[in-house]
């Protein structure tokens, strides 16, 4: 079995508009490595990534990180209420305070949306 690892230029820019010229090789990793080409792969649908990147900000009570891919895991196709089941399996496993903290920012999110 072959691992297809093509991968596209997305022109993802978001390290680059956090970090400008501070930080070039973070801008680099970010936007080049992770979201152009890890986040391009094809053994996985960005859906399925972002579910596997909350699972795992979750786990490690990264609430500053996990606005962002609560969010994007939204643009990725995952349903509100899929979010919010995940959370809940989530807390079980990775701990009450991260799931608590996890679904207080997916709160935020949707509240502000509205």
């Amino acid at each position: 079995m072959t691992e297809n690892t093509e991968t596209q230029a997305t022109g993802w820019t978001g390290g680059k508009n956090v970090f400008g010229g501070f930080a070039p090789a973070m801008v680099h990793y970010t936007d080049k490595v992770l979201f152009d080409e890890v986040w391009e792969r094809h053994g996985l649908s960005k859906r399925d990534r972002s579910l596997v990147t909350v699972a795992a900000l979750t786990a490690l009570g990264k609430t500053e990180q996990l606005r962002f891919h609560l969010a994007f895991a939204r643009q990725n196709g995952v349903a509100d209420e899929e979010l919010k089941e995940a959370l809940l399996q989530l807390s079980f496993y990775s701990g009450w305070p991260n799931g608590m903290a996890a679904t207080t920012v997916l709160k935020d999110i949707i509240e502000k949306e509205d």
